[in-house]
């Protein structure tokens, strides 16, 4: 299994670009520096070698809005590209393997994780957690063995102070790496994980809510757009992947439901369509459906479908049923099949969106988009709906994980709780009220009054 990882014949750009000899060393720094720079963003949007990856790269980073560039910085820049571009050229007439260490650690997990039917979500977070230990490693020998594994995960836990949840994803991703793509079949890491406790949710007031969705609203164009999105989301309480993974089919507007499939646990639930976005969401799919239409008629590729029901259903993803309720501007190459079609609204897109947005409204918190399905269970909370509802609508496995949200509710079904300086201000406040002023005279309280004369009295005796 270990030679999916390690290949007799690989070149590596770093090194080819050391022994280069037409360039002078402040040349060869600077095409090192891009080229560091291009690396890092390709293997971070998991984009494979190659003129596409170099076109968006130039695009996105180079010569995106808002950054002023000299001209030799774009002649370098792009002389250094260019020159990557030749490489892996002659990489492929030779046969040989271009990828870095980390690049084919992911592929190899990757590809062990779609042979043993692990979902897209999976297999990314095990695949970034592969590449980031083969950084640590450092060579093809360290990442085989147990003991760097077991530094990598120590230094995760000790040195990062990372969620319990985020160590226990390292733990299972370098088990699998072990097990599946090495062939260890009982790989003992000597780590010990360290419980970091319970963080309560960011949840947006009842007046903060409406202003997220005004400047979703007031934005620019792009903007705009965003809002049924977030209302939506906020509205059924739905995670980012669900919303944005929303099929036309999903949604019943006559009867105000939405259907999740395959949500968090690979589990179906229904859930509320808000009566406030009937019409809008109605208008939404027959807006999606031009935007189909136009796709069949450019004879485009169907929308992707998870692998048994694309095997069985060999026409569906042409249908309009299974067509995305919030499809991207753009068609794009799918990473797995390498066929361009449409794929739905890009969630790192989306919750850019709802963090702008939150920042032009003046919230001063740290909000994503999850905090629209936190704000919607502490919402229904506050407003008296029971704990066993809310976990079925949020698709809770267990009831504790909603209890979360008695922390940060709040009135009588939640916290329920008045401080007691709220109550001494409002016993001044009743008291002052009760004052009656007279020309000269202050008249007391006779409550206050009895009181006191009642203790006077006492003293007196």
């Amino acid at each position: 299994m270990s030679a999916t990882i390690i290949c007799k014949t690989r070149w590596c750009w770093r090194t080819d670009l050391a022994e280069f000899r037409g360039l002078t060393e402040r040349e060869r720094a600077g095409f090192l520096l891009v080229l560091e720079w291009f690396e890092n963003f390709r293997l971070r949007h998991e984009l494979p070698a190659g003129r596409e990856a170099a076109k968006v790269f130039w695009k996105t980073e180079v010569t995106r809005e808002g950054r002023e560039r000299e001209t030799w910085q774009l002649e370098q820049w792009g002389d250094a590209v260019q020159w990557y571009l030749n490489w892996l050229s002659a990489c492929c007439e030779s046969g040989a393997d271009h990828r870095s260490l980390p690049e084919r650690l992911r592929s190899a997990v990757h590809s062990s994780g779609a042979r043993r039917g692990l979902s897209e979500r999976t297999k990314q977070c095990y695949g970034a957690w592969a590449a980031r230990y083969a950084k640590f490693a450092g060579s093809e020998h360290g990442v085989m063995q147990v003991q760097t594994a077991t530094r990598f995960l120590t230094s995760v836990v000790e040195d990062e102070d990372c969620a319990y949840s985020t160590q226990k994803q390292a733990l299972n991703a370098l088990a699998h790496f072990f097990k599946h793509v090495l062939g260890v079949k009982e790989p003992v890491f000597g780590v010990k994980l360290r419980d970091t406790g319970t963080r309560v949710p960011v949840v947006l007031s009842s007046a903060e809510t409406p202003k997220l969705f005004e400047k979703l609203r007031v934005q620019e164009q792009r903007e705009a757009r965003y809002e049924l999105a977030a209302r939506l989301q906020y509205g059924a309480g739905l995670r980012l992947s669900e919303l944005v993974r929303m099929r036309v089919k999903d949604v019943d507007v006559g009867r105000g439901t939405v259907t999740v499939r395959r949500g968090k646990g690979d589990k179906d639930r229904v859930t509320v369509l808000p009566q406030s976005l009937r019409e809008e969401v109605a208008s939404q799919i027959e807006q999606v459906r031009e935007v189909w239409a136009r796709d069949r008629e450019a004879g485009l590729a169907g929308v992707y479908m998870p692998g048994a029901l694309a095997r069985k259903f060999r026409r569906a993803a042409e249908t309009f049923e299974w067509f995305w309720l919030f499809p991207a501007r753009q068609t794009s190459i799918d990473g797995e099949s390498g066929i361009r079609r449409r794929h739905h609204l890009h969630g790192k897109v989306y919750n850019e969106a709802i963090k702008r947005a939150a920042s032009a409204a003046g919230i001063e918190k740290r909000v994503t988009s999850h905090a629209l399905r936190h704000s919607f269970a502490t919402h229904l909370l506050e407003n008296g709906t029971d704990l066993r509802t809310i976990q079925d609508l949020l698709g809770h496995e267990d009831i504790s994980t909603t209890e979360i949200y008695l922390h940060v509710a709040t009135g009588a079904n939640g916290l329920g709780v008045v401080s007691p300086l709220d109550r001494l201000v409002e016993l001044k406040r009743m008291n002052e009220s009760q004052k009656i002023q007279f020309p000269g005279q202050n008249v007391v309280n006779p409550v206050f009054s009895g009181v006191i004369g009642q203790e006077v009295g006492d003293r007196r005796r």
